[in-house]
């Protein structure tokens, strides 16, 4: 098999997508990188990969406001502000307007794509607290991403990741029915 079909969940057998271990199983491992790390990483990556791909105007909206991203399943947590048209990570603890928190799977799926906000939204996999009319400007944003700007390995990469996840989460709820 072909290494670019590896990541097609279709080709994946059930079995091997049961033992890609769910996101809770990686917490412990993704919080040995330092916080300051993370933060660092992840502003560049949004910075580089997304924001430079948005009309410069895009995020006037976030200048000097402050914006919590939490990952539930993995216990992470990032606050970014808006400056200059750009995210600047801030440290874990300092107060935020607004709070959008979900788990893994669902970040994926919006990220890629492969759900609206709205969806994950009004499902409640998704949840916004603190200032509402901030966050519903920051969900905008999410809905309106410029997907064919972004580089086309960014977006294969989201998608099959994506995908691969959801099938392996799947398949794990399956068995655990069974």
């Amino acid at each position: 098999m072909a290494i670019s079909n590896l990541l097609i969940p279709e080709n994946i057998p059930p079995h091997v997508l049961r033992l890609l271990p769910p996101p809770q199983a990686l917490r412990h491992g993704v919080r040995l990188i330092p916080h300051a790390w993370r933060g660092r990483i992840l502003t560049k990556l949004m910075n580089s990969l997304v924001v430079n791909a948005l009309p410069p105007e895009t995020l006037d909206f976030l200048e000097q406001r402050r914006l919590a991203i939490e990952v539930e399943d993995l216990g992470l947590r990032w606050v970014f502000m808006g400056a200059g048209g750009k995210l600047q990570a801030l440290p874990v603890e300092t107060a935020t307007e607004v709070t959008i928190r979900g788990k893994t799977l669902d970040l994926l799926l919006l990220g890629s794509q492969l759900e609206d906000a709205d969806t994950l939204f009004f499902q409640r996999r998704l949840i916004m607290t603190g200032d509402t009319a901030l966050g519903l400007e920051t969900r905008n944003v999410l809905d309106q991403l410029p997907w064919e700007r972004l580089t086309p390995g960014l977006r294969i990469a989201l998608n099959r990741i994506a995908r691969v996840a959801q099938a392996a989460h799947e398949v794990r709820r399956k068995s655990f029915r069974e």
